[in-house]
């Protein structure tokens, strides 16, 4: 049985304060979110439904990491490579590995990479955009609608600004995906046979920007010039989203200088730092755990708690690095952090003691097994 602790904020603030300085873009919608919290740091038109281009590729490139097998190859046919637009240079009868179509559809823009992405993980494209969808819905991107792998235009393919920054949020957040968004380029082999190329990433503010780690580009007709970026510094991450954007260089660098402004770091103190946990078998043991105080990055104070998570009781054995508990975090009720609680200790399983009836039985068990052998 757990026992849920659960608290309002106590919260320590080193720093806060509202930076007046005023920010506009040039693009049809925009916003600007922390990315730790979800704040919205800036909005226009935020969530207006607007063609993404080939920032869609954010959610096939998510679906691909979440496979986990990056090192798998697959064979390219023809019908996977019948795509126009900008490619990574697959042809039919490539041997080509998942790590070198998430590659190239990051930095490379591939929409070859994304179909054949689409066939390799949903056996058709129709099935993959399913998978795409059924994604969107998980992740509560609830005015998003994907037609295509790739991001070519289709009369039901929309997104929001909001609801490619809480993708790309979730995204940055993945050690794979974040490897290759913010990789200014990747030397890979593939082909038949396989050889060596060197791709570059189409976003050039991971050159021109101070802690730019991603995300992505894109630009059809319909579309206009879209892009997602994501800058760090100083332990905060911002992520910016332009849709049908003329000036999106100039207007993310803006943006992202901004949102860094206006972060501030603070402190969440339990409100009880150490607990107790009997330890069954273990001759009268228990574990205290610690709660450590927890820094957010925020724009708000308001609105933070937590709860903790923890046994009534544990069994011996118990070994140090063990989870034995959680301590999740929320703002606005929205979960943005969880913590494992680990043990801080070795407990091992005691050897009960014998009483006395216990002792006179085994020697009895002696002498018989004596007179046995005799």
């Amino acid at each position: 049985m757990k026992k849920v602790i659960c608290f309002g904020l106590l919260l320590s603030l080193f720093v806060f304060s509202i930076n007046a300085r005023a920010v506009t873009t040039s693009a049809k919608a925009a916003v600007l979110i922390n990315a730790d919290t979800g704040e919205v740091i800036y909005s226009q038109n935020a969530e207006e439904k607007l063609p993404m281009a080939s920032t869609t590729k954010i959610m096939t490139a998510l679906l691909l990491c979440e496979k986990g097998d990056m090192e798998k190859e697959i064979t390219v046919t023809d019908q996977m490579v019948r795509v126009e637009g900008t490619s990574m240079g697959l042809l039919a009868g490539d041997k080509v590995s998942y790590k070198a179509l998430l590659y190239g559809m990051l930095l490379a823009s591939g929409n070859d990479a994304a179909n054949v992405t689409a066939y390799a993980l949903g056996g058709t494209i129709d099935g993959f955009v399913k998978m795409m969808n059924d994604k969107a819905a998980e992740l509560g991107l609830s005015n998003t609608h994907f037609e295509t792998p790739s991001g070519l235009d289709g009369d039901e393919h929309y997104t929001t600004a909001l609801d490619l920054a809480n993708l790309a949020r979730v995204c940055m957040e993945n050690e794979l995906f974040y490897e290759a968004a913010s990789s200014k380029s990747a030397t890979l082999e593939y082909g038949n046979p396989p050889y060596r190329r060197t791709l570059t990433n189409h976003n050039k503010l991971l050159k021109t920007f101070e802690g730019a780690v991603g995300v992505k580009t894109g630009f059809t007709k319909k579309a206009g010039r879209c892009l997602v970026s994501c800058a760090e510094r100083d332990g905060k991450r911002v992520i910016a989203v332009t849709l049908k954007d003329p000036n999106d260089w100039a207007d993310h660098t803006e943006l992202l200088n901004y949102g860094l402004e206006q972060i501030k770091t603070a402190q969440i103190i339990p409100e009880k730092e150490e607990y107790s946990i009997p330890v069954i078998s273990s001759g009268g043991e228990s574990l205290r755990v610690k709660i450590e105080n927890f820094s957010v990055n925020t724009l708000e104070t308001n609105g933070f708690s937590y709860k903790i998570n923890l046994p009534e009781f544990l069994y011996a054995p118990i070994k140090k690095g063990e989870t034995v508990g959680s301590v999740t975090y929320y703002k606005n009720g929205e979960e943005i952090h969880k913590k494992e609680i680990k043990a801080s200790k070795d407990i091992e399983t005691a050897v009960p003691k014998k009483d006395f009836w216990d002792c006179v039985s085994d020697s009895f068990s002696n002498i018989f097994m004596k007179i046995w052998e005799i």
